[in-house]
């Protein structure tokens, strides 16, 4: 079976002149959750930042058999949901209905649709009771839980999480996981928290100074390295 995202030789440089991916090999299969470890400044972000073309370096990336590049960008992007670590950066509507359904909306699907879309991921993620709540009411963990919902409204192939249990206690970091182990989308986790990326992912890759130098299992990686 084909992955769902294969990276080749991707490099990227910062216009500072900082070197951040130094031939960086990835693949990420269909229904696979896989955590991107590594110390601050590894190249985590910045690699996930090219899987949908919000950065651009050399190299090949593709999506779903697409070849990202100028012209598949939109088609790729529809593909790939990207849930970033402040979820307040996501939730800019009026109320939560309206935020979960401007995605598909923006996309061009007819309101009746969108709606029914934004309906259906809020009662996917637990949060239909408030469709018409003010995002700036919801604790930290229920505006994790709309972010997501805006996402899935798009009908994503693959989710892209970077530090998702950022600002979370205890008990929501536990119903996140939860809820996104019970999602069927190929999922790519940036995090810290290694309890959460173990009871997520069967699979972890290790960044260090823009490279991937180890795969394996979270417990494994966690006995060969220690950071940040």
């Amino acid at each position: 079976m084909a992955p769902v995202v294969e990276v080749r030789g991707l490099n990227y440089r910062y216009e500072d002149g900082t070197i951040a991916l130094r031939g960086v090999d990835f693949r990420l299969n269909a229904g696979e959750s896989v955590a991107l470890l590594g110390p601050n400044g590894s190249g985590k972000t910045t690699f996930i930042l090219h899987l949908n073309g919000l950065l651009w370096g050399d190299g090949d990336v593709v999506v779903c058999g697409l070849r990202l590049d100028k012209s598949s960008a939109p088609m790729v992007r529809r593909k790939m949901g990207m849930v970033f670590q402040d979820s307040e950066t996501q939730l800019f509507m009026p109320t939560v209905i309206d935020d979960v359904s401007f995605g598909p909306l923006n996309a061009g699907v007819d309101a009746h649709q969108a709606a029914e879309r934004a309906l259906a991921a809020l009662e996917r993620v637990g949060m239909s009771a408030a469709a018409a709540r003010a995002p700036y009411h919801l604790s930290a963990g229920e505006k994790k839980r709309v972010a997501i919902a805006g996402v899935l409204a798009m009908e994503p192939e693959i989710l892209v999480l970077d530090e998702p249990t950022t600002f979370l206690d205890p008990p929501a970091q536990r119903e996140l996981q939860s809820l996104l182990s019970g999602l069927p989308q190929a999922k790519l986790v940036v995090t810290h928290d290694l309890r959460f990326a173990d009871a997520l992912c069967s699979r972890a890759a290790f960044f260090r100074e823009g490279k991937i130098v180890a795969e394996g299992t979270v417990a494994e990686l966690m006995r060969r390295f220690e950071w940040d």
